[in-house]
């Protein structure tokens, strides 16, 4: 009983030792964060002064792929988002604080980056979930957030289900400019750099980018069932304009996928193939054969199932209507058969119309950070809307004119209130003009077919009519003026 005794004291002295080693520990780690985080504001932004530059490392992490809604054009995916900066307020001497070198804080209690994705097509800007961020004794912060991103794609569903598809998704801060925060790649020592210079109304820009052939980080990616990544590099563009002097900088990760078509071989391309097959058997029966029109409604059923498939796939930007289909269908034919576009149609178009010119200072710019087609001229743009605007000014305002353009130069590029404001109201007007652009698109369908549908009205009044007068009149009984007897 005795080496039993003996045992149980020992591990319970060694459990004593652990547990004060433990209270210990959490005593330095308590000073230690008290002390960083006495007189800290993480409301200001974290640099010794203010004409200081932050630098930001920012790297995307992919973790899944889950959906691609073609017909939408929206990507669904499931990524980590890497940050890493230098917080000059968040530094100690490990010496000093019982050895601790690495320390996880809560997000929420200190500054963080407001890095966001600029063509977000859900309105869920930033990451939902605020996880820890780790630091270290020299500044050093890591934070590392979950999210899940639906971004907007272009998609062309041309070479269905033989096509690929390339979706960006663009990143960059939402309130500092380029002086006070500069995004950078994570893995900057391995790209590569070109400027190119883009001509504007208002002068020559300088766009510098830096590319990342390997931009994103696939190490924990889970494949998905339909579609197979091919690259995932990533650009830095920092464009500089004339009358701007902070720079306007971006992350943009660009995926470059390819549909498996084994799915959709099996499931869409052989069933269609071998219905095209049954429908050349059907001029093989006698025309006197019972089964021949069952067996004509069977494919005709099974055909526009598939044709239902297709349409689903469909959508306005993809699929817009030709000109001559328009010129034709719309314009010429509508008026030899005595049609009018609906009023409330009619009404709508022309208040697109109207208000396009007044959204042109708006519409634009379409580079702005919620738009899914990023154009590169962002002061030029609107510099050259104004001058639209003034176009039809009278030749004698010309100084005035000047005097106009000259403020509207200054106040632009020193307000950045003024260039937010234009920036989230561009972004509504862009919203509601591309809703409407789609719209009309539908609009103009649904009239054609309106117009077709009265077409085979006509035909078909014109056969009833024309095949009934033709049967009457080749009655026997119409011409025959004989005087009955009885």
């Amino acid at each position: 009983m005795y080496p039993f005794k003996m045992i149980i004291s020992n591990f319970y002295f060694l459990y004593i030792f652990l547990l004060s080693t433990a209270a210990y520990c959490n005593k330095d780690a308590n000073r230690l964060l008290e002390d960083l985080l006495f007189n800290y504001n993480k409301l200001v932004r974290p640099v010794k002064n203010e004409t200081n530059t932050l630098i930001v490392y920012f790297k995307l992490k992919l973790s899944q792929l889950l959906d691609v809604h073609e017909k939408n054009q929206i990507m669904t995916t499931n990524v980590w988002l890497q940050h890493t900066w230098t917080d000059m307020k968040l530094k100690w001497k490990p010496e000093e604080y019982g050895g601790i070198n690495v320390l996880y804080v809560p997000s929420d209690m200190i500054w963080i980056p407001d890095i966001v994705l600029y063509n977000n097509a859900d309105g869920n800007y930033q990451v939902s979930l605020e996880t820890k961020a780790k630091l270290s004794p020299n500044g050093t912060v890591e934070w590392t957030p979950p999210a899940i991103y639906k971004s907007m794609c272009q998609i062309n569903v041309d070479w269905f289900p033989f096509d690929k598809q390339t979706c960006e998704m663009k990143f960059g801060s939402w309130t500092y400019d380029g002086l006070e925060i500069d995004l950078q790649h994570k893995d900057s020592n391995i790209e590569r750099k070109e400027k190119e210079i883009i001509i504007g109304v208002d002068g020559e820009h300088i766009r510098t980018i830096w590319f990342v052939d390997q931009g994103i980080d696939l190490s924990d990616y889970y494949p998905n069932g339909e579609w197979d990544i091919l690259g995932v590099p990533s650009k830095r563009h920092e464009i500089r304009y004339p009358f701007c002097e902070s720079p306007s900088i971006d992350l943009t990760y660009e995926i470059h996928l390819r549909r498996k078509t084994l799915f959709y071989t099996i499931n869409l391309i052989f069933p269609i193939v071998g219905i095209s097959f049954l429908t050349v058997l059907v001029f093989y029966l006698p025309s006197d054969g019972g089964e021949k029109i069952p067996f004509c409604i069977s494919i005709l059923v099974s055909l526009t199932f598939f044709f239902l498939l297709n349409i689903h796939n469909r959508t306005p930007t993809t699929h817009v209507m030709p000109k001559w289909a328009k010129k034709f269908f719309i314009e010429w034919l509508p008026k030899y058969l005595c049609m009018e576009r609906p009023a409330f149609i009619r009404a709508e178009l022309t208040a697109t119309d109207s208000t396009n010119s007044n959204t042109t200072i708006l519409t634009k710019r379409s580079h702005l950070r919620s738009s899914p087609i990023i154009s590169e001229n962002r002061a030029s743009m609107l510099w050259a809307s104004f001058e639209e605007e003034h176009l039809f000014c009278p030749t004698n305002l010309t100084t005035r004119n000047d005097e106009i353009f000259g403020k509207f130069k200054q106040q632009h590029s020193g307000s950045k209130t003024l260039q937010n404001a234009v920036d989230n109201v561009t972004f509504i007007a862009n919203h509601f003009k591309n809703n409407e652009k789609d719209r009309q698109v539908i609009e103009d369908w649904k009239y054609m077919s309106m117009v077709i549908d009265r077409i085979f009205l006509i035909l078909f009044i014109l056969a009833c009519v024309i095949g009934s007068v033709i049967i009457i009149l080749r009655a026997p009984t119409i011409y025959d003026k004989t005087t009955a007897l009885a």
